[in-house]
């Protein structure tokens, strides 16, 4: 679509967007609504200093929190969306701000909560929650008291509160520095120079022609090398600052006290690590095909994303996606295929592409409303079609959940995330591959799946693989320098890519430009979602009713279940090996069928 045909927001029809009206019937609803969240957190408030009084005074307090948690939690969605739907329109940019001003109002008045929470005697508070009147909060409590090992003094909570906006330093200046101050010049493409930033490097590392891509490659490295010293003492940073709060709190290591709140053992981490590592000759192979279907003498790093199929085309409309999806989820029984595509075509989904929205796709929901779908949907690319499979997976894992939990314990964690959404997009690849009309459509298909998984599940475990040592270095005492970070990363490099890859004097730089790494321990879920989805999907396609049923009980947990236990209902154990390596069997079945057909 041009940029002349791209409509305003006023001019999309109703048919094309989201209903907004069922969480407010109009803007002034929303004033209103927000205009109740001061004096409802003053009512909770009230219970300050007098929680460990007696069951009844909890209980509502619990109740108080709720009602403003839940007041909040709709404001806020209902102005993001609007925001998010057009970023140009000065109301909906004041809406927002509106919100988060109230939010961050609200969060530091009930600051009090966790620490008098958790203060209360673990069997005072234990016997209380037994009572049939806090069946909707009981889970909320556990999950609560499950931290307290963890909980310092008041004042030593205090000091670790206020040094988190300082601890923010690396990551701040890290985002400045790539994102703003960074320049990396031009490419010649076509016989035209063209800007090279972090958006357009991805389509450079996917143009046909090698030159555009090596010098794309040698421009943007160059750029990172100049300032590796700087990068490295940031990340340094950011490790440091991990593995300081880690050690106030007193876990045994950094990694520990990133996965103990979703009750992830570290064991799952670790094993992650070296099951994909005990697999790398599918990898190996699958980099040694791509040389030689490119033609290659010796492979380079930016040899690596550029399509090994020729891209097809199709012409699908959206009501056409609609029915694709239907057609690829129907395993899960019509309940699930119906909901989904009544919401995709009803009032779930902002359809098209319109100046000022937000690009890319997204799932967004809240308690009240509709689990609400972002995307920018184009009728020639068939990826798009995938995209509304993988947010409608995140939609309707919301939608089981919150059909089936108490407000207070119906949101999932970001490890279960991944799972319901990629399921959906491994789905919508074996029936579009199954109906494949074409040898061209099933290179395509096979080539984009395979590049998929490697992205997702080898690419996110060398991350994972790359912070876990860096910390356990500064763990034992050992500094992080410049030298030393890229020589882990060069390193893994290596071991992932290997013999058929040749690496440049800077390609190690890739390890000091991922903001991801700023958030520690963060991308091993992308890594653990496939795995798990991919079993999952197996599981399903295969089985019967049971099967099905166990996927259900998944989706219906929400917040219930921590994510192991979770997943373990649905017929997955992330704790033993067998779904990442079912992973890996299904990526090096890929490989296989690349070899044959490419």
């Amino acid at each position: 679509m041009s940029e002349e045909n791209i409509p305003l927001r006023k001019d999309v029809p109703a048919s094309d967007k989201w209903d907004l009206t069922v969480l407010y019937k109009s803007h002034d609803d929303w004033e209103a609504e927000l205009k109740t969240i001061p004096s409802l957190t003053e009512k909770f408030m009230s219970y300050k200093g007098h929680l460990a009084e007696n069951p009844q005074t909890l209980l509502d307090a619990l109740k108080a929190l709720e009602k403003v948690d839940r007041t909040v939690e709709k404001v806020y969605h209902y102005a993001s969306l609007m925001h998010e739907a057009d970023q140009s329109d000065s109301n909906a940019q004041e809406m927002d701000k509106k919100a988060m001003m109230a939010y961050t109002q609200y969060i530091a008045a009930i600051s009090f909560w966790e620490p008098e929470l958790l203060a209360i005697p673990d069997d005072k508070i234990n016997s209380w929650i037994q009572d049939k009147a806090f069946d909707d909060y009981r889970i909320y409590i556990k999950k609560s008291l499950h931290i307290k090992p963890y909980i310092l003094s008041e004042k030593e909570e205090r000091i670790l509160a206020l040094q988190t906006e300082s601890g923010q330093t690396a990551s701040e200046a890290f985002s400045l520095l790539n994102n703003v101050d960074m320049n990396f010049g031009t490419v010649r493409v076509d016989d035209k120079d063209m800007p090279l930033t972090h958006s357009t490097y991805s389509d450079f590392m996917e143009n046909p022609n090698r030159v555009v891509r090596m010098e794309a490659y040698s421009k943007f490295y160059s750029v990172f090398a100049a300032h590796s010293n700087t990068l490295a003492a940031l990340y340094s940073g950011s490790v440091n600052n991990d593995i300081f709060r880690s050690r106030a709190r007193g876990y045994g290591s950094s990694l520990e006290a990133a996965l103990y709140g979703d009750k992830v053992p570290v064991s799952v981490y670790k094993n992650l690590i070296a099951t994909v590592g005990a697999n790398l000759d599918s990898l190996h192979k699958y980099y040694a095909l791509r040389k030689r279907v490119l033609g290659l003498d010796k492979l380079r790093h930016w040899d690596v994303y550029v399509p090994l199929a020729p891209k097809v085309s199709p012409k699908i409309s959206y009501n056409e996606a609609v029915e694709i999806v239907r057609g690829a989820l129907a395993p899960l029984g019509t309940e699930y295929t119906d909901t989904l595509c009544g919401g995709l075509l009803g009032g779930w989904c902002d359809r098209y592409e319109n100046k000022g929205k937000r690009s890319g796709a997204f799932s967004s929901g809240c308690y009240d409303g509709y689990p609400f779908i972002l995307l920018n949907y184009k009728d020639t690319t068939l990826r798009d079609v995938y995209t509304m499979a993988h947010e409608g997976g995140h939609s309707m894992h919301s939608w089981y959940s919150v059909h089936n939990n108490p407000f207070m314990c119906y949101s999932y964690t970001i490890f279960e995330a991944e799972t319901a959404s990629t399921f959906n997009e491994e789905l919508v690849f074996q029936y579009l591959l199954k109906n494949a009309k074409d040898e061209a459509t099933k290179k395509y298909l096979l080539a984009t799946r395979a590049a998929d998984i490697l992205a997702t599940l080898h690419r996110q475990t060398m991350f994972a693989e790359f912070e876990l040592a860096c910390h356990e270095a500064v763990e034992q005492g050992q500094p992080l320098s410049t030298d030393a970070i890229r020589s882990i990363y060069r390193g893994l490099l290596e071991k992932y890519f290997g013999p058929d890859m040749a690496f440049e004097k800077d390609s190690d730089m890739e390890g000091l430009r991922i903001p991801h790494f700023y958030n520690a321990f963060y991308v091993y879920k992308y890594s653990t979602g496939i795995s798990a989805a991919l079993a999952l999907a197996k599981r399903v396609t295969e089985g019967g009713k049971a099967e099905k049923e166990d996927y259900y009980k998944f989706l219906k947990s929400g917040g219930s279940r921590y994510p192991i236990e979770a997943l373990r209902v649905a017929g997955v154990d992330m704790e033993s090996s067998e779904p990442v390596q079912a992973a890996c069997d299904s990526f090096k079945s890929l490989v296989d069928q690349l070899d044959a057909i490419l």
